[in-house]
C-alpha cells in the first residue's frame, strides 16, 4: 500500500503535538494520566487529624482526607487506590521519618517531608483518571488516586 503525500501531512501536522504531549506526562518519572501539569497548590506543614481512607461523600463540597505515614520505608496504611469525585478538594497529610518529597503526578503538586513532621497538600481535584502518590527520594508508591 502506498501512502500518498496529501494523506501524510496530517499526520506529520499531529506528530510534534503527540511527542510534546508524551513528553510533559512523563517528565518527573511518569504518570498514570495523560493530564497536563498545573502550577503546585501552597504546601503547609502543620498538623492535621487523622483521617479515614473511605470512599468521597457524593457531595462535592466536603473535603476529603488522607493521612499517610512512612516509618522505616514502610508506608501506612498500605497503598491502595483512594477514590474521590471530581470538583471536591483533596487534602493529603504526609508524616515521615526521613527527609524526602511527596508528589502527586499528573497535578504535579509536591510537598517536602521533614522527619516527624506533617506535611499537607490541598487542592481541587478538578482533572479525572488515575493519579501516583509517591516519594522521590526513596522512590515508595503512597498510593493511587481516583478521580471520577
Amino acid at each position: 500500500m502506498v501512502i500518498a503525500p496529501a494523506r501524510l501531512r496530517p499526520l506529520l501536522v499531529v506528530l510534534p503535538l503527540g511527542v510534546a504531549l508524551l513528553m510533559a506526562t512523563s517528565a518527573c518519572g511518569g504518570s498514570d494520566a495523560a493530564a497536563p501539569a498545573q502550577s503546585a497548590a501552597p504546601v503547609t506543614t502543620e498538623a492535621a487529624a487523622p483521617a479515614s481512607t473511605e470512599p468521597a461523600a457524593p457531595a462535592d463540597s466536603a473535603v476529603k482526607e488522607i493521612t499517610v505515614t512512612i516509618a522505616g520505608r514502610k508506608v501506612t496504611p498500605p497503598p491502595g487506590r483512594i477514590e474521590v469525585t471530581q470538583g471536591q478538594t483533596v487534602r493529603i497529610t504526609v508524616t515521615s521519618d526521613t527527609a524526602d518529597e511527596a508528589h502527586l503526578h499528573g497535578y504535579d503538586k509536591a510537598a517536602e517531608l521533614q522527619p516527624g513532621t506533617p506535611a499537607s497538600i490541598e487542592f481541587v481535584a478538578d482533572q479525572t483518571g488515575l493519579f501516583e502518590m509517591e516519594t522521590h527520594g526513596s522512590g515508595l508508591q503512597l498510593f493511587q488516586l481516583v478521580v471520577r
